[in-house]
């Protein structure tokens, strides 16, 4: 991963092969201070020339003199105040700017906003998520530029705790995030259940305190998860329930966290990202552990595939929850659900403070809020405050959805407790409904990502497929209850 380190002083030119100036709409002048006059006359030409006046899109690079090394780029960060975000895109946009110029080395020069750790934060993060490439498959590599160094140069910078503590944490979290975006873009071939099992297990190996169970199909029988059971029965690859933990020092609130893992689903679009869910839970907990956060978080995650075969649950079937709850199986491929409802009902069991789900569970989440919002909807307002807060921190905003209790009446079955879908409307609402069946005692969220966790075009901070959707959510929420 490239290396991030902080320095004091102004604009040199030559100390890098890009050197990268922010400025505000409306404002050159501060971006420009400290430039050798000469040079900061012909970017002020120049930028007149294009049109250039700070607003989020503007950007244009300007070679320097003959003999000097490197290039400036010019960026524009948008009217202010300027929040994370802004900084967050112009990490990203100078990534791809440093990838379009060759640039193994980049400065990027914050004047005075440098002694702020959000903004070190907020444009290291952006800056390094945008160098993801899911490309091991390929095999020609070489066209993608390794980028060694990336330099935050400004005065003054904050002090020396708080600068390692904003780059410590964004150097933590980003692996993790890229391991989600990794699992998520895995062939269906490789990431089965057992080898999301496997990567869970390995992370146990490698960061102290993390501990992983998991739980083979045996053992998810003895523990009457029949969900998780009917849901693998038409595969040859064997169900996984993966259990993760970890207990930070002094921890000062308990946290369950509970994703959907479907490896693969013959019948869901789009297919791969339905593992999401548990891919992002199994990187939040990991990352809260590197990062030995004061909170108890414990994963629940199952994982499946979603195959028609000979031994493949029916439409018709009736499921017998744990719980004591039957479900009729409608639709085989409303299966998310089912097998969220096993790992929602366990997490209950041990009474923590919150339980938070995440899973692409619907279409209509995707249809309501598009591709850059995920839905939330939950029986504590508080909670659901405090996601989106964490939410429109990190760069991964929700948008709160109703749980209207008059919809409950689309899951009455004839024949058992409930239906797994309702009749076709309020689709997202309908999911979240059904899950709240078996959250007991508890305040809860469930988070749908069905828009987010995957992406068809590349996006200012990932590339086309998975996103990682939640981790950095996640963590800023974890973060906040210390």
């Amino acid at each position: 991963m490239t290396a991030v380190q902080l320095r004091r002083g102004g604009p040199r030119v030559g100390t890098a092969d890009l050197l990268v100036l922010p400025a505000v709409e409306g404002e050159l002048g501060p971006a420009l201070a400290g430039l050798d006059r000469r040079l900061a006359g012909a970017i002020r030409r120049r930028a007149s020339t294009v049109d250039f006046r700070g607003r989020a899109d503007d950007a244009f690079v300007q070679q320097t003199d003959a003999g000097a090394r490197g290039a400036i780029a010019l960026m524009g960060l948008g009217r202010e105040p300027v929040g994370g975000e802004a900084w967050r895109r112009l990490g990203a946009r100078a990534r791809r700017e440093a990838q379009r110029q060759g640039a193994r080395r980049v400065a990027i020069h914050l004047g005075w906003l440098a002694g702020n750790s959000e903004v070190i934060g907020a444009v290291s993060e952006g800056f390094l998520l945008a160098g993801y490439r899911f490309d091991r498959y390929k095999s020609e590599r070489s066209d993608r530029v390794r980028v060694d160094r990336l330099l935050l140069v400004g005065d003054p910078i904050p002090p020396a705790a708080a600068g390692r503590a904003a780059l410590r944490t964004v150097e933590t979290v980003v692996p993790h995030v890229v391991r989600v975006r990794d699992l998520v873009n895995e062939p269906p071939s490789v990431a089965t259940p057992r080898y999301l099992a496997a990567e869970a297990e390995k992370l146990a190996s490698e960061i102290p305190g993390l501990e992983v169970e998991v739980w083979n199909e045996k053992r998810i029988t003895r523990e009457n998860l029949t969900g998780l059971l009917a849901v693998s029965r038409g595969s040859r690859e064997d169900p996984r329930f993966v259990k993760l933990h970890y207990a930070g020092p002094d921890a000062r609130a308990r946290v369950a966290l509970v994703g959907k893992a479907i490896t693969f689903d013959s019948g869901g679009i789009p297919l791969k990202p339905d593992m999401a869910g548990g891919a992002t839970v199994i990187g939040t907990v990991a990352a809260a552990a590197a990062l030995e956060l004061p909170v108890d978080v414990t994963g629940y995650v199952p994982a499946s595939e979603n195959l028609p075969g000979g031994r493949a649950q029916k439409p018709g079937d009736v499921i017998r929850y744990a719980n004591g709850k039957t479900v009729e199986v409608l639709n085989t491929d409303a299966e998310g659900r089912l097998i969220l409802a096993d790992a929602l009902a366990l997490a209950c069991r041990a009474h923590p403070d919150a339980v938070i789900d995440l899973a692409t569970l619907t279409g209509a989440a995707r249809v309501a809020l598009g591709t850059l919002y995920a839905a939330v909807l939950g029986n504590d307002q508080r909670l659901i405050d405090e996601l989106v807060a964490a939410g429109r921190a990190a760069g991964e905003p929700l948008w709160q959805l109703p749980l209207v209790p008059e919809y409950r009446e689309e899951l009455k079955s004839p024949v058992a407790d409930l239906k797994n879908v309702g009749g076709g409307d309020a689709g997202t609402i309908i999911g979240a409904l059904f899950l709240a069946e078996f959250v007991e005692g508890v305040r809860w969220a469930h988070l749908d990502i069905a828009g987010p966790a995957f992406t068809e075009k590349d996006l200012p901070q990932a590339p086309r497929g998975g996103t990682g959707f939640g981790v950095r959510l996640l963590l800023r929420y974890l973060q906040g209850l210390g």
